[in-house]
This record gives C-alpha cells, sequence and structure tokens, in this order.
C-alpha cells in the first residue's frame, strides 16, 4: 500500500478531490420539487421568516389530506354502483373514480373539517350587542382590584405543607443543637 493511499480509499488527484467535494456538497443540496414550490409561494406571500421544518409539515397534511379525501371518494364511488343481486358485491370491482366522486369528497370533509369563517356583518353585529352593556363601574380602594376571593388562588396550598414544616423546624433543630 502507498503511503498516498493510507486509510484504504482510492488515490486522487487534486481535481478529482475538488470534483468529489462539489458533487457531495450537490447532493447535499438537493431540494426536492415541492419543497422549492412551498419556498417559492412563501415568497410570493411575504412571508421571509420560518422555520425548516414548517414546508414538511405542509406536505405531511398535505399528503395526509388527499389520501383521506381519495379513501372517501372510493368509497363514495363504490356506494354508487349498483350491487349484483346474486353475490351482493359490487359488478365492477375495478372501480375508477371520477370528479364527481372526489367533489363530493371534499364537501363533505370541508363540512366538519375546516371551520369557515363566519360574515364580516356577524361580527360586527355581535360586537355591536356586546358592547352595548357597560362595564360595571370601578371601585375605588386602597391596594389591588383582586377578584371575589372565591376566583382568587392565594389560598394556602396544602400539598406543600409538609415541606414547610419541615423548613421551619430545621432552624430550631440547629439551634437546639449548638
Amino acid at each position: 500500500m502507498s503511503s498516498n493511499n493510507q486509510n484504504g480509499s482510492a488515490p486522487s488527484t487534486a481535481n478529482s478531490g475538488s470534483d468529489s467535494s462539489s458533487s457531495n456538497q450537490s447532493q447535499a443540496n438537493v431540494i426536492p420539487r415541492d419543497v422549492r414550490l412551498l419556498h417559492l409561494i412563501f415568497a410570493t406571500q411575504g412571508i421571509q421568516n420560518y422555520q425548516d421544518h414548517v414546508p414538511l409539515q405542509l406536505m405531511d397534511f398535505a399528503h395526509r389530506y388527499t389520501k383521506s379525501v381519495l379513501k372517501d371518494a372510493l368509497v363514495y364511488n363504490d356506494h354508487s354502483k349498483p350491487l349484483n343481486s346474486n353475490t351482493n358485491l359490487n359488478s365492477n370491482t375495478n372501480t375508477t373514480i371520477n370528479t364527481d366522486d372526489i367533489r363530493l369528497a371534499i364537501a363533505a370533509r370541508t363540512n366538519f373539517q375546516f371551520k369557515p369563517t363566519p360574515p364580516k356583518e356577524l361580527l360586527l353585529e355581535l360586537a355591536e350587542e356586546r358592547n352595548s352593556k357597560s362595564l360595571p363601574p370601578v371601585i375605588p380602594k386602597w391596594g389591588l382590584n383582586l377578584p371575589p376571593e372565591k376566583y382568587c388562588l392565594t389560598a394556602r396550598d396544602f400539598d406543600n405543607i409538609d415541606d414547610e414544616l419541615d423548613e421551619l423546624d430545621e432552624p430550631s433543630s440547629k439551634k437546639t443543637k449548638n
């Protein structure tokens, strides 16, 4: 074995070493097409700062959502086909999903999975109704304005009372030992 090849790798020249390092860098810098598209979407929407895992989470969500919509569309397609009276099975086992099935699956999923935003008029009406009632007057008194005692968390915590008693006993036991 020559002195140039002590680690068991193939001997290399200066040019081939730089080529292999550039190919390693290009392999490390390969970004999937979907991630590049998400980066472009973020850029067009003016989103500049986001964590690296955000595109992966969005791709995971899109994959799971698409998979569930296609499964639902397949179920809707199975129910739309007539049953064979002899076998109680669909006559066409090689089913193909059409656009109507997919639209139905998306509509059904949208109704319970995504909450639509209420109209602006409704929000303004609710805000007007809520703001029509005046707030109770503030009673001027000394100190902090706390809610009634039953709503305050200022009571003694009895879970830690043993610890507090031990801490109080330690200084007295030190005094008696001296």
